[in-house]
């Protein structure tokens, strides 16, 4: 009963923090999937960016956590901008395939510029001592690590609610891409706002790959990696849904946990059989037009 419960708290405690970071960067591509309309599949360069600006400001420059996240959040954020504005604006309005063949050409730029910057190998993930400490829950010892990780998530999708649902920003974003026409027709700068967006979308990847970094190891093919977990919690959630992609990610991250916890030789088989199980029962609804 005792390794039951060990077990059981290794994978609840293991699996949220897991599905917490999936969130984070999964949610920029919620917003730009689901509000802005544009298939970017080239969302998880801006993790992998993230990230390894993060670690590099750590390691190579002693920085604290506190200072290299937002640091890199905020240059990836800025730097996003410019891309935006030389590739992704030709993208807004353009068919679903331009759309993912323009993004998968950048996937492949990213990881060109990843392996010349920081080499091919993965990066090593170097956790503070403050986070490298464990706790005992449940008489399991927990990383203190997994419950920053897990509380960052926690304040990121409360302060995501209030934006989009309490704010003017989110009122015309949502104005801007149900009638772009219109809304530029009554003072809404479009352009200027999905930028914003657009920024704010690949601010929050970096966030996600800054501080999962040691949950998912950067590597050069990081942005390829991780994609289709990424892209399962922004199907499965509805495209725009922030909320729910909150629990999605973190029903996610606690399945696959759980698989590789209990199935490691056959957790990738498990986890994508249920996945594609679910897809198609979500289905099952929909007309037969729409299929």
């Amino acid at each position: 009963m005792q390794q039951f419960l060990s077990g059981a708290t290794f994978i609840a405690l293991y699996g949220i923090s897991y599905g917490v970071v999936l969130f984070t960067i999964s949610i920029g591509l919620v917003l730009t999937l689901g509000l802005m309309r544009v298939v970017n599949l080239a969302h998880l360069a801006f993790a992998a960016f993230g990230g390894y600006l993060a670690v590099s400001l750590t390691n190579d420059y002693g920085l604290s956590l506190g200072v290299s996240v937002p640091a890199a959040v905020l240059a990836v954020a800025i730097f996003s901008i410019v891309v935006e504005r030389l590739f992704y604006v030709h993208l807004y309005g353009a068919g679903e395939l331009n759309q993912v063949l323009m993004t998968i050409g950048l996937i492949f730029l990213s990881v060109a510029t990843i392996n010349m910057l920081f080499g091919p190998d993965v990066l090593p993930a170097r956790l503070a001592p403050a986070l490298a400490k464990t706790v005992e829950i449940s008489g399991y010892p927990i990383q203190m690590y997994r419950l920053f990780v897990t509380v960052v998530g926690a304040i990121l999708l409360f302060l995501l609610w209030m934006i989009f649902d309490w704010t003017s920003f989110g009122a015309r974003l949502r104005a801007a891409v149900d009638n772009a026409t219109m809304a530029q027709a009554i003072g809404i700068d479009v352009k200027r706002l999905f930028s914003m967006a657009f920024a704010l979308g690949s601010g929050l990847a970096a966030l996600g790959g800054a501080v999962g970094y040691a949950i998912l190891p950067l590597e050069p093919m990081y942005p390829f990696k991780y994609l289709p977990l990424v892209l399962v919690v922004v199907v499965l959630s509805g495209f725009g849904n922030i909320k729910a992609s909150a629990g999605v990610a973190v029903f996610v991250g606690v399945v696959d946990t759980a698989c590789r916890f209990l199935f490691p030789a056959s957790a990738a088989f498990v986890i994508y059989s249920l996945l594609i199980g679910l897809v198609l029962w979500r289905d099952r609804g929909r007309p037969a037009s729409v299929r």
